[in-house]
């Protein structure tokens, strides 16, 4: 069986930077296991596969290397790219069905902007040892991101931003916390705000540019800045900026994408 495969950089205008996505369009799923064992085996922090159901309409699922996950940034916007520059697709606005509902993604100014639902945050008085320990460098604060009493990720606040870019992980202390992400911000360096994102336990020690933390981030920021535009860099060895707006609806999240391969998968 032949699947096609496209690998795009996101959120840069240069190939070699940002967040690499595998991107495979499907006539109709592959078995669940076969789409992880794919991502496995390309070895990226996200491989998506998109489904078509009619024009500017499709499926779309995430995949790191050892999991299915319900929400993915830069694979979405790599899977816009793909569809509008690569599949020719002629649609203005592209709708995708996800684990986290339907998603849009248009054009804004040149980049491709992605309409996000937020992510509520709670204040996180006593966070455990393991995250403190795993960070190697104590927080200012630090809160819970999840809805209700599903916390899917915690948000480390650092004073500035040569804290975040310094931080050197213990990943085994990280994995003690579970199933949850670590988002490690601070204000500055140049932008309105930076940050970092740790996912041992899903296969992404760091994962260089994380669109979904932006759930989290944009109205955090938004709400401390006093701003509804924000510009931020994930401060990652191969590092990304994105666009950011708070809207009474959600947020938007636009961002450059460019081919790095395309090819044919043999399996």
């Amino acid at each position: 069986m032949k699947v096609p495969i496209f690998q795009v950089d996101a959120f840069t205008q240069e190939v070699l930077s940002g967040n690499p996505a595998a991107v495979c369009p499907l006539s109709e799923w592959l078995p669940d296991d076969r789409m992880q064992s794919i991502a496995r085996e390309n070895n990226l922090s996200e491989t998506a596969f998109i489904v078509k159901k009619e024009e500017g309409v499709y499926d779309l699922r995430w995949f790191t290397p050892t999991t299915e996950v319900e929400l993915c940034g830069h694979a979405t916007l790599a899977s816009s790219y793909v569809i509008w520059d690569c599949l020719d697709d002629r649609s203005t606005t592209i709708e995708f069905d996800t684990l986290s509902g339907r998603l849009k993604a248009g054009r804004q100014d040149g980049m491709i902007a992605l309409q996000f639902p937020e992510a509520p945050l709670d204040a996180c008085p006593e966070p455990p040892g393991e995250l403190t320990e795993g960070l190697g460098a104590t927080p200012v604060e630090v809160f819970a991101v999840g809805p209700g009493n599903r916390l899917y990720s915690y948000l480390a606040v650092f004073e500035s931003s040569d804290a975040v870019c310094n931080l050197a992980p213990n990943f085994e202390a990280l994995k003690r916390l579970g199933e949850i992400c670590i988002i490690a911000t601070a204000p500055g360096g140049g932008v309105d705000f930076v940050s970092r994102f740790f996912a041992p336990r899903f296969g992404i020690d760091e994962d260089p540019v994380t669109g979904s933390a932006h759930c989290a981030l944009v109205p955090f920021w938004a709400e401390r800045l006093g701003k509804k535009r924000l510009h931020a860099r994930q401060v990652s060895a191969r590092g990304g900026e994105l666009f950011c707006e708070r809207r009474p609806d959600g947020i938007v999240i636009a961002g450059h994408a460019v081919l790095y391969m395309e090819g044919v998968l043999t399996i």
